[in-house]
């Protein structure tokens, strides 16, 4: 390679290795918003068409009984897992209260390494939409359904059974076209 033509690549090497960090950038910032953007809340769960864990909860700090796994058969229900101190819990509530106030489906709390005044002043703020609320300040009963992020909501059959799991807050899209529907099916389904 002559001087001249030495001359004119290295200009042009600069640029490209100028322009590389910009570009490895931009490409990790696209990978992680698809991340972001695709996370999926269909996650599958372990406890799919198996018995919810043997578990029985006390009472959170206000409520007379607590929540045991005996509660969760006989009817289609929903069992919720939340804690004062999660955000995402709270954009949820409204439309667990408003499911609630339906009347269509009982719902049950599973109040997640919580302090038990705050536990009782979030629900006093947001509205209460649970049936019966067991505590678990271990976080043990949570862990045995496979909880690793609040919340989580699962639909459990008339059996006792797991049906469906939904990772992370569900908005109104989600309960009306993923939830509700999964209920209502298996609501059918106990009654026939």
């Amino acid at each position: 390679m002559s001087a001249a033509e030495d001359a004119v690549q290295t200009p042009r090497r600069r640029r490209v290795l100028a322009f590389l960090p910009v570009a490895i950038f931009a490409g990790l910032a696209g990978a992680f918003y698809w991340g972001l953007m695709n996370s999926g809340d269909e996650l599958p769960s372990a406890l799919a068409g198996k018995p919810v864990p043997e578990f029985d909860l006390p009472p959170i700090e206000g409520r007379e009984t607590g929540l045991s796994s005996a509660d969760l058969s006989g009817d289609v229900s929903i069992v919720n897992v939340w804690a004062s101190w999660c955000v995402p819990c709270r954009v949820e509530m409204p439309l667990l209260v408003e499911l609630a106030n339906r009347n269509e489906v009982a719902i049950y709390g599973i109040n997640y390494k919580d302090q038990p005044v705050a536990a009782l002043r979030f629900l006093e703020e947001t509205g209460d939409p649970y049936t019966k609320i067991g505590a678990d300040r271990s976080g043990r009963v949570s862990m045995d359904w496979g909880v690793y992020g609040l919340p989580e909501t699962f639909v459990i059959n008339a059996a006792g059974q797991v049906a469906y799991k939904h990772v992370g807050p569900f908005d109104r899209r989600a309960l009306e076209e993923e939830i509700m529907p999964v209920v209502r099916g298996l609501q059918k389904e106990s009654v026939s």
